[in-house]
């Protein structure tokens, strides 16, 4: 049966109006033994109703069909594959669809893991995107990991990778030593601004020459946030004589912190966002053909427009630009740095050197909020296991916090010295994997997803149609208990809004676009999956559920909600998405 109907677009809801029925036996569009629902939104025609909203001329059609060979291969090419990757594939054939872990995992990669082996390992174990911090290490040996981890998605493997900028923080270039450097109570250091090769005992260099510019005998320096703190005692030129006051770790390249009276002095106001550094590292990236580019000390939402018009023109494929949130002036704003950038990373460990510790709480789940109402990813990192560096069991207040990140919903936890540089970083991420599986499925079993709000986002008809579509099809998928939702895609769109939402059942997002899969790498809940698509949605969901049922990955009875975004290429000019439902019998 299908039925005409009138479709009324308002800011909260879109409500179906029946106009009239026509009867008749509708085809069935797989050929298989399913029982198939499908609602077709495909409008060409917008008028203004007398009451001043946008109506929309649609077609709604329910069909229940049977036949006998829907998930066979029949008439599909001998030479289709479908791009799951191998860890993904894995976990869904040993824990069903509602075993999928959801919030995704990002790893720093440094010399504790930068071989080939123990890259495969770090993806084994659940590692969606691979970070380099480009304050380490040469670019000599992030050219080297970076090809390394290609070799790895060549064997069938889907990690991102990630480049993060060293930004306008004062930090130590070098000490002379080749890992961490331990400062002792009352040793006195040199703090210098002379390059000098090899290594010089207590004496360490830093990256900018007026570093000690404003600063005052009494002042502290306090090393990544608090790992050491020294008192400055005599200024000698633009360098320092300081006595360590609370002894502890040096790593190469730590971040410096100057406080005084209790409060921090402001260092970097005169330094560029993107460094001349920085622009060579995202060279790098472009030729590279890297995922992410993770900008740091992000201050308002200028330097991040501009890195993405760059970004534009002189790289071949999509490159998302992440914000760094990490000092005073990015909170002051959010929003507007949010809006521009394609995600955020809540780098915990700066950011608690320029507000009181006890606000980091409030202002990560803010943060959270707001990426989550702009449909933006955003990853919770810094010291989640901090202990696991030197320890090869995690402290309980560790995995409160991990529990707490995946209770609001963030898209992805990051380890950074528990992978880059500690001696037990496949624990970790193992704790990461098993803590967050653990609290979605607690999640799900309150039903947290229900006291979750949306704010709109679609400006034109085609965003709103889009943005009430993947609404509705999240709260179905919910309340069918359904057991995946299929999303068909070109850049992402729907699969990102189908993420916002939170569902139970898993997201699996099918597209052909290699750059459009690296980038839902980070979303919550979706897996990406690498698949030749068409003009055709009916042939593409028959191709790739046949493949699935192929692999051994769907089960007789299974229901699937299928949504698309797929424009066919006659009807460029027209809305066309779909919800359908289909259960294998």
């Amino acid at each position: 049966m299908a039925v005409a109907g009138e479709f009324a677009l308002t800011c909260n809801q879109m409500v179906i109006r029946k106009s009239s029925f026509v009867s008749g036996r509708s085809s069935n569009l797989l050929g298989g033994p399913v029982q198939s629902q499908k609602v077709c939104f495909n409008a060409w025609k917008l008028k203004e109703s007398k009451a001043g909203r946008l109506r929309v001329n649609a077609v709604t059609q329910m069909e229940v069909g049977t036949a006998e060979d829907l998930w066979s291969l029949k008439g599909l090419e001998k030479e289709s594959t479908l791009g799951f990757d191998l860890v993904s594939e894995e976990e869904l054939r040993m824990k069903g669809f509602m075993g999928l872990r959801k919030t995704k995992l990002v790893c720093t990669i440094g010399p504790a893991c930068c071989s080939l082996e123990e890259l495969e390992k770090l993806a084994q174990g659940g590692m969606n995107v691979a970070r380099l911090n480009m304050c380490h290490n040469t670019r000599e040996w992030h050219l080297d990991v970076i090809r390394k981890i290609k070799k790895l998605n060549d064997k069938g493997y889907s990690v991102a990778v990630m480049i993060d900028t060293q930004g306008s923080q004062i930090h130590v270039v070098d000490h002379g030593a080749p890992s961490s450097v331990k400062a002792e109570d009352g040793t006195i250091w040199h703090f210098a601004t002379e390059k000098f090769e090899g290594y010089r005992p207590l004496t360490v260099k830093a990256n900018h020459e007026g570093f000690s510019e404003g600063i005052e005998i009494g002042d502290e320096i306090v090393i990544d946030g608090g790992m050491a703190t020294f008192e400055v005692i005599e200024k000698i030129g633009n360098d320092l004589r300081c006595k360590c006051t609370d002894s502890g770790l040096m790593l190469p390249r730590a971040k410096l912190s100057f406080w005084r009276d209790g409060k921090l002095v402001a260092r970097n106001n005169d330094l560029p966002t993107i460094s001349s550094e920085d622009w060579s590292d995202i060279e790098l990236g472009i030729s590279e053909g890297v995922d992410f580019v993770a900008l740091s000390f992000v201050k308002n939402a200028e330097a991040i427009k501009h890195l993405k018009h760059y970004l534009s023109t002189n790289s071949s494929k999509s490159v998302k630009v992440l914000a760094k949130i990490e000092c005073v002036e990015a909170l002051q704003k959010l929003e507007e740095i949010v809006e521009a950038s394609n995600g955020i990373m809540i780098a915990r460990g700066d950011l608690g050197v320029e507000i009181p510790l006890e606000q980091i709480p409030t202002v990560q789940e803010n943060i959270i909020e707001v990426c989550r109402q702009q449909n933006k990813p955003v990853i919770v990192a810094s010291q989640l296991l901090e202990s696991m560096i030197e320890y090869p069991t995690p402290t309980r207040a560790e995995v409160a916090d991990i529990s707490e990140a995946v209770r609001q919903y963030a898209d992805a936890l990051m380890l950074s010295g528990e992978s880059a540089i500690g001696s037990h970083g496949q624990k970790a991420l193992s704790v990461l994997r098993t803590t967050s599986s653990r609290m979605e499925s607690w999640s799900r079993e309150e039903s947290m997803q229900a006291s979750l709000n949306q704010s709109k986002l679609g400006t034109s008809l085609s965003d709103q149609v889009a943005e009430q579509i993947c609404n509705c099809a999240a709260e179905m998928a919910n309340n069918l208990g359904l057991d995946a939702i299929f999303v068909y895609t070109r850049h992402g769109q729907m699969a990102t809004l189908l993420s916002r939402n939170r569902p139970n059942p898993p997201i699996f997002a099918f597209t052909s676009d290699n750059s459009t899969r690296m980038a839902l790498n980070l979303q919550w809940g979706v897996t990406p999956l690498l698949v030749d698509l068409t003009d055709d949605m009916e042939a593409n969901v028959e191709k790739t559920t046949g493949l699935i049922k192929a692999k051994g990955l769907i089960n007789e009875g299974d229901t699937v909600l299928i949504v698309s975004d797929i424009i066919p290429s006659p009807a460029s000019q027209t809305l066309f998405q779909s919800i359908q439902v289909k259960t294998v019998v």
